[in-house]
């Protein structure tokens, strides 16, 4: 069954039309013919938005009850029973009731997608995962509700739908988004103009960075090799120089000349022995590009200019940043340099900027490395050198008529064999010898104009000749072929002494080694493949590029790794000289791919082993702390059934205040574990109302005893409203205010107050008790834990370990602390609601304290 295709309404901000947009969508489909239905969609009391209802076919909603109220969600079965083409799926991001099919609504979804049925949906640019803490740092407001940006990116298509400001604004303003008490508070709050400016750009990128996915998908699959300037991407060529901080900058600064400008900083491990790379310099830029938001590219190339190009074209990059050459200008003789090849083969779409530096000029220091043999051109002008220099001296000799002596003449022809040599290699170096022993033989030799020679000297000098051309053309050549393997070695162990670096440091994912991989040997995609035995299927571990390739036998390059795993490359065929530095990739990425998994193992293991102690523990809660209220009431209830006494109606009366004690405590200590086990099971799911905390404390204390003597409230009307869940925030403070009851002295009540500060509001709860030193504080939160001299009958030690874990679900904080003058205070930190009333900076909590 074909998976079913997903398009998602991206919104820079709430109100901006998605669900209109949603529903617009649907009613076009619909008229062509297409089987569509609203699987679930919200109009918030919108009326053109329940205008677009109208004319299309709904899916009945399933009923779910969660604390005494009904709530209704999408009915995932009812969608996959009617099976329809087109499922309309609003607010991608919500969270489900508990008892729904699926703890988030991008899960259904998967479901539908699973089940090839083409979903339509709608998310907010705030709700995306990686976005939440930029999102914070804008509004202020911690979104709650996310979806993995992996789920969004593999829509089959994204449209943004986006509105201006001010656009946005006077949709509020006219009571087209919210009920007209809330407008004022939203457009002081939430909806102020550089939020809403902030929130825009962030969907702008977001939206531009998976377009730019598409592209390179495009460009790829149709092998387009013209650059699109779409947008600015700047390449900064570094060669480990000093001056690679100035490039970085500039190049920096180019970028923000254009919205959405990425900088790309590429060290090219080159082979031509230009630069000697300072392993502690490169590591200072990588961290400076990154600092600027940019990334860093480690490549292999044998030619710099070329490598660097083939870099740039493949990322489709605008702009190549490269520094004024540090050579000497005498230097210059030896060939243009790399920027100015850079230049001339760049094109018309590929801007090279040349930056000066301090150190133009100062000279490139020692070779590093240099080409295989010597180079493409430099071979080519060795036979230009070697074959026409013999040629072109014998005529210049004959020409001037001149008798320079046959040794000034084999000196002649001597040079031009050495000047191929160092120019070409061996082979022309060679050729060169030959030819011009035969032009010496023919020209210079007597007789003359004859292959005899007639002098043995002469034959001694020609042999001579020809020995030492050939003993400079070998030296040449060899001393070519070390400086080669030195420059590759060198560029081998800086890879390998990178990438052992970031693995080891844990600072690398598969993903990311991959890519490397990738970026090193120009690949086109690069997978790892695991199997379990001989005859089973290969499995992807993990792969980047276009089409990754699924069996090692459809690969270019293919590296195993043991029995069962290997690396495969698809792209080109790499020399056998690669082979030795992509086998050290290979083994890398079996060591990350471990590691992962035994990290996920590890956590398995923490959690079983932190399951286990809950269990141990509970066993021994359990055996005494819920078997003391159970027997109490089995001895009331027996001795009221007894026949054999008598019992005056006092009697009977503490008979059932007993039971009904005894259920009371059954009850809130069987209540603690079933929320602790809520907790560690991490299916708490606050569902977040703004109120008043004066509604809230009173109903806590409704379990204490004798509360008008044993609590002091202060919790002013003024306060700010607090962002909470009513009955979790009831049963913290319960718990907050019945622990510290029970540990202060009778005669000393505790105090429960409230107090405003910033954009927190909080409660405080003092008692007067023993107080706890500063090393227990953190271990009171602990489950099952009791401090002190408390009885064994009072309760399973949950009570500040579920009120720290509720407080936090809402996004709260609880902490201990001392009480000036003896006692312990707990602190419960909240979130005020935006757009309440002004803060309350009352005195009566300090007073009262101290």
């Amino acid at each position: 069954m074909a998976r079913g295709k997903l398009r998602i309404y991206l919104g820079s901000a709430p109100g901006v039309g998605k669900t209109y947009a949603m529903l617009s969508e649907a009613h076009r489909r619909t008229e062509r013919g297409t089987d569509c239905v609203v699987a679930f969609v919200e109009h918030h009391d919108r009326p053109r938005t329940e205008v677009m209802l109208h004319g299309l076919e709904q899916v009945e909603r399933q009923q779910l009850d969660y604390r005494e109220t009904q709530f209704t969600e999408m009915d995932v079965d009812a969608v996959l029973a009617r099976r329809p083409q087109v499922a309309m799926v609003d607010e991608l991001p919500h969270t489900n009731v508990p008892g729904a099919r699926n703890a988030k609504r991008w899960q259904d979804v998967e479901e539908l997608l699973a089940a090839g049925i083409d979903v339509v949906s709608t998310v907010n640019i705030q709700h995306l995962e990686s976005l939440g803490d930029v999102v914070e740092s804008i509004t202020g407001v911690r979104q709650k509700e996310t979806v993995p940006d992996e789920f969004v990116r593999r829509a089959d298509q994204i449209e943004l739908v986006d509105m201006s400001p001010q656009a946005l604004r006077r949709r509020m303003a006219h009571g087209n988004i919210y009920k007209p008490d809330k407008v004022d508070a939203a457009l002081s709050n939430y909806f102020r103009p550089g939020n809403l400016t902030a929130l825009r750009e962030l969907a702008l990128l977001w939206v531009a960075d998976r377009a730019d996915e598409y592209l390179q998908q495009y460009r790829s699959e149709h092998h387009v090799s013209k650059i699109w300037g779409s947008r600015e991407r700047i390449v900064v060529g570094l060669t480990g120089g000093p001056e690679g901080r100035t490039l970085i900058r500039r190049a920096a600064r180019l970028a923000e000349k254009g919205a959405g400008g990425e900088v790309l900083a590429v060290y090219i491990a080159r082979s031509d022995g230009l630069t000697a790379a300072s392993p502690k310099e490169l590591a200072l830029q990588r961290t400076l590009v990154e600092d600027l938001g940019g990334t860093f590219h480690h490549v292999v190339g044998d030619d710099v200019p070329s490598s660097l190009l083939s870099f740039a074209r493949g990322v489709n990059a605008t702009q190549i940043v490269l520094g004024v050459s540090r050579r000497k200008t005498w230097q210059y003789v030896l060939g243009p340099g790399v920027g100015a090849t850079v230049a001339i083969q760049s094109g018309p779409h590929l801007d090279v900027h040349l930056v000066t530096h301090d150190e133009v000029g100062s000279g490139r220091g020692l070779a590093a490395a240099g080409r295989k043999g010597v180079g493409r051109d430099r071979t080519v002008w060795g036979w230009l050198v070697g074959v026409g220099g013999p040629a072109l001296l014998t005529f210049l000799i004959s020409g001037f008529d001149s008798d320079l002596g046959l040794a000034n003449d084999m000196l002649l022809f001597l040079a031009v064999t050495v000047a191929a040599a160092l120019l070409g290699g061996l082979l022309p170096a060679l050729a060169s010898a030959a030819l011009g022993s035969v032009l010496l033989n023919w020209f210079y030799t007597p007789p003359v104009h004859r292959l005899t020679i007639s002098d043995p000297k002469n034959i001694l000098a020609l042999a001579i000749f020809i020995g030492v051309a050939v003993s400079v053309a070998s030296v040449v050549d060899l001393a070519a072929r070390r400086t080669h393997q030195a420059a590759r070695l060198r560029a081998e162990s800086e890879i390998l002494s990178f990438l052992a670096g970031s693995v080891l440091r844990g600072e690398t994912s598969l993903e990311a080694l991959l890519e490397r991989v990738r970026e090193t040997f120009a690949m086109d995609s690069v997978a790892l493949l695991e199997r379990e035995g001989d005859t089973e299927p290969w499995t992807c571990a993990g792969s980047v590029g276009q089409r990754p390739l699924g069996r090692p036998e459809d690969a270019d390059v293919d590296m195993p790794v043991g029995d069962h795993t290997a690396l495969v490359l698809h792209g080109r065929v790499l020399p056998a000289e690669d082979r030795r530095v992509l086998a050290a990739f290979a083994a890398q990425a079996v060591v990350v791919v471990d590691r992962e998994r035994l990290k996920s193992e590890a956590d398995q293991a923490r959690s079983l082993a932190e399951g286990n102690r809950m269990r141990t523990a509970l066993l021994a809660a359990v055996s005494h702390d819920l078997r003391t209220p159970l027997a109490g009431i089995k001895a009331s209830v027996s001795s009221l059934r007894a026949d054999d006494v008598e019992w005056s109606e006092q009697d009977r009366t503490e008979l059932l205040e007993a039971i009904e004690e005894g259920a009371d405590r059954l009850d809130h200590l069987v209540g603690n574990l079933l929320d602790m086990s809520r907790l560690q099971t991490g299916t708490v799911t606050p569902l977040i109302r703004v109120i008043d905390l004066d509604e809230v404390v009173p109903l806590a204390l409704v379990g204490v005893p004798d509360p008008e003597l044993s609590v002091d409230l202060d919790v002013p009307e003024a306060l700010p409203m607090v962002s909470v869940d009513k009955g979790l925030l009831e049963r913290a403070v319960a718990n907050i205010v019945e622990n510290a009851v029970k540990y202060s002295p009778p005669d000393e009540p505790v105090l429960v107050a409230a107090s405003a500060l910033g954009d927190r509001v909080e409660l405080r709860v003092v008692d007067r008790g023993p107080g706890v030193p500063d090393e227990a504080k953190d271990r009171i939160f602990a489950p099952f834990q009791r401090y002190g001299d408390a009885p064994r009958g009072a309760g399973v030690g949950l009570g500040l370990a579920v009120a720290r874990g509720f407080a936090e679900s809402m996004g709260g904080t609880l902490t201990a602390e001392d009480t000036p003058g003896g006692g312990l205070t707990m602190v419960l930190t909240l979130r005020a609601a935006t757009g309440t009333a002004a803060p309350y900076q009352g005195g009566s909590v300090a007073e009262a304290i101290t």
